[in-house]
This record gives C-alpha cells, structure tokens and sequence, in this order.
C-alpha cells in the first residue's frame, strides 16, 4: 500500500514510519519542510517527501494520486495557548481537500479519549477535529488514546522530571484526576492493526492499558520502581497558571505544552471501549511494563524518538534550510582551531556534544547560561538530546537545534535557539590534516546584539578555547 505519514517528523510518526516501512508499505512522509524530518540516510532512501504546510492555502498536485491510507497525526497543542483551535480545524481542513484528489481509501486519526462530561480546550478541539475529517472523501478511524508511556514521550518526560528531581511536592488538585495511560508499544499494535481493516472503517474506539490510575499514583509508582523516595502533598489553592509556571521550570515541557496539558489533566481519561482491544487480539501492558520498557530503551540507547525533537520545542517555526549558509556579512566571529591527537576520537566527542554529556569544558556556566535562558521564557538546556552519541538533522541538542550533521565529512552546524539579541551559530568540522576548526558566529540585532557578545567576550574566550582543548585530546 502506499501511505501518507502526516505529523511524520513528531513522536508517532517516527515509530511508526519504521514499522510500515518493515511492512513493505511505500511511504510519503509529508512535513512542512525536509529539513525537519530526522531519519538516517538509508531511510531516506525508502520514503518519498512532499513539503505540505496544511495552516497555509492549498496547492494543487503535491501528493501522488494512488495514496491508498493515511495517519492523521498533526497538531497544534505545542504552538500556541490560544488559538490552536483554530489552527487545528484549519488543518483537518485542508487535509480533506489534499487528500480528496487522491484514490484514498481509509483515514486513522489519532486523537485523545473525550468520555467525561467536562472537557478541555484541548480535548474539545481534537474533537471537532475527529468531525471534520469525518466529512471527507474516506473512511475515518479514530483511536481515542489515554495517555501515552514511553521513552521520549512528553508524559513519561514530564513524570520522569518529577519524581527525579523533587523527592517532596506540594502539587494542585489535577493530580488526583483519573487516567488511564498506554504504552507507545501498544498504541503502535492498534495504529497498525486497523490499517487497510475494513471492520475499523467509520467507527470510533477507545485504546487505553489494563490500569486506571491517578496523577499521584503514576508518579509513585514511578518512584517506587525507581528506588526513589517521594513525599505528594496535595494542596486546594495551585491555579492552571501557576501549575503551568511549575511544570515549566520543573520539567523539559515548553510553556505552552504546559499550559495546555494543565488545562487538560483536569479531566478524566478513562477508556468505556474496549471492542478494538478484542477484535485485533491485543493484550495491553501496564502501567508498570510500561515505565520498565521505557527505561530499557534509555539506557540501551534505543530512544526512536522524542517529543523534544520537535521544532515546535523550541523558538522557531520558519525553514532552518534558510540558517544552514552561515552568513559573514555584519557577524562576530570566534575562530578557534587545534590538531586532533587522535581524529576518530575527536569526532566521537563532538557527537556526543551536550545532553547529558556536557560541553567538557566549563559546564556550570553552560547550565548557568541555560537556567537564565529559561528564566526569560527561553528553551533552556531542559531538552537534552534523544541520544547519546548520534545526531541527525534537525534534532535538538540543548538549547541549539542541527542544521547539518554530516559525519564523512565531519561537520556539525548548530543554531541557536536560545533568547539572544540576534542569530547564532556553532560549527565543529575536521580537515584533511586533522585539524579541528570551531567557529562561533553572532549577528547581532542592534545595538542590543552587540553590547549582549561584546559582554559575552571573556566567558566565550575561555568556554569556546577550553572546549576545543578537551575535544582534540585523545583521552
């Protein structure tokens, strides 16, 4: 079959592009720019990319004619507090008019479970969005999910944040709201399961684990499996926007997400369907399986994906295509540059620059740098990087985003999306003498731009030299 993969740069398309692809699918993979899709080369081999932004005004003749199925898995809870609403029907939108000049057979939407009287605004606006594609030229399939467990989603960061960073929490009332939370292995199961199923055609199920639990419960069970000792204090008095701020500074959600996913831990998610779960033969894990899984593929280093990766994650929604020419006109430039003892070595340590690896030199200004980013409603260093010692295009990597990860010839590009009174970047490349070359290049905006480097130039001297002292060093 060929199939349309939307959303396929976010958390679910990228676990599911290669279970279709081991399926032997064609695949096209619709993004609103290929720079933002994160796959290795011999995946971009198999796929065909369309560029698609589906908020614009629709073009003709982008998509192949013959799409068979397609994964509807955009949305817009990430970029805007206000009118992600609007945002997302104008989407689904579009979509039905994309799509309707295609031999399209069957739509699966994934979309999260609405059985409670009260609802959100979030919750609603998947809702109407789940009405409109049911007015298309297809068959719909809605998957009402709770919510989702594993490595690299934003529940699981979020929770994870939590109880290993604050062993006592006075949290709000939400935390006491009933869920009932899914691993991402099964909602793969179900996401694939009902593909080309004709008994899923125009109906709606729930998918959702074994379990209902609370907020509270969840991050104890967490700790317990853990080995953590964590003390809940629940408090009447907590309003969304404060909790919004916590979860913030807390945790690597972003404000907005915060903010939205606040609003929507209010209500219940508690599945009253289990009709898919019988008919495809699937057997959810626990809650419990689920956490243990997840940290399984961490420390493996097996993170497919992660919600952070996302450009909605960070500042800046334009093409990064239009960032991958460092300009020269009107920039400060640090250059520094040193032979490699040993070049093999040296590329691995620029590989695994940041995360959880740090910038091996002078580390606590770097976290210090990060908080005060943070504090100016930044990105901060909150997001890390998905994995340890691979890079690709696009991915995030603290509070910088990859522009070019080219590891035969040895060069990584990185913007800056930190706040700044400007643009920035960072490059590391390795010549044919094995000479390292690390440039940092700023144009500043203004006046503003250049006090912000020129009051910069003692810590970036000393951060830049002994970073690169520690890379071209063998051990």
């Amino acid at each position: 079959m060929k199939i349309l993969l939307t959303g396929a740069n976010g958390y679910i398309g990228m676990r599911l592009l290669p279970l279709l692809l081991e399926m032997n699918h064609q695949v096209v993979c619709a993004v609103r720019s290929a720079d933002r899709l994160s796959v290795d080369k011999e995946t971009l081999e198999k796929i065909e990319i369309v560029e698609i932004d589906f908020l614009k005004k629709v073009e003709q003749d982008i998509l192949p004619k013959d799409i068979d199925a397609a994964y509807y898995l955009i949305h817009s809870m990430t970029s805007s507090t206000s009118d992600f609403d609007e945002k997302e029907a104008q989407a689904a939108k579009n979509f039905n008019t994309y799509v309707a000049e295609t031999s399209i057979k069957q739509v699966i939407f994934l979309t999260g479970m609405t059985n409670d009287k009260v609802s959100s605004k979030h919750l609603s606006s998947r809702e109407k969005v789940g009405q409109i594609l049911s007015k298309g030229s297809f068959h719909l399939t809605c998957l009402q999910a709770g919510i989702i467990v594993g490595s690299g989603s934003s529940s699981f960061e979020i929770i994870r944040d939590l109880c290993e960073k604050l062993p006592f929490m006075i949290t709000p009332r939400w935390v006491n709201t009933k869920t009932q939370p899914i691993a991402i292995r099964d909602v793969l199961q179900f996401l694939m399961g009902v593909l080309d199923n004709e008994k899923c055609y125009d109906e709606n199920f729930d998918i959702a684990g074994p379990e209902i639990l609370t907020y509270k419960k969840m991050m104890l069970s967490y700790s317990n499996i853990r080995g953590l000792q964590l003390h809940i204090v629940g408090v009447p008095f907590l309003s969304p926007k404060l909790s919004s701020y916590w979860l913030y500074f807390v945790t690597s959600t972003s404000y907005k997400l915060a903010s939205n996913l606040v609003d929507s831990m209010k209500v219940e998610v508690v599945s009253k369907d289990n009709r898919l779960q019988k008919m495809l033969n699937i057997q959810p894990i626990s809650y419990t399986e689920a956490i243990k899984l997840a940290f399984d593929k961490i420390e493996q280093n097996q993170v497919i994906s992660s919600w952070k990766d996302s450009k909605v994650s960070g500042r800046f929604r334009k093409d990064l295509n239009k960032y991958v020419k460092v300009p020269s006109h009107g920039c400060i430039k640090d250059n520094q540059q040193q032979k490699a003892e040993n070049p093999e070595k040296s590329l691995e340590k620029i590989w695994s620059i940041g995360g959880e690896n740090g910038w091996y030199y002078g580390n606590s200004l770097w976290r210090f740098r990060g908080f005060l980013d943070k504090l100016f409603g930044g990105v901060g260093l909150r997001r890390g990087r998905t994995h340890a010692n691979k890079i690709n295009t696009g991915d995030s990597l603290d509070f910088w985003r990859v522009l070019l990860a080219d590891k035969e010839k040895k060069r990584l590009l990185l913007f800056a999306e930190m706040r700044v009174p400007g643009e920035a970047w960072l490059e590391f490349c390795i010549d044919e003498e094995n000479i390292i070359h690390q440039t940092a290049t700023f144009r500043p905006r203004g006046l503003a731009g250049r006090a912000y480097w020129y009051s910069m130039l003692p810590f970036h001297y000393f951060i830049f030299k002994g970073m690169l002292n520690e890379i071209a060093k063998e051990d």
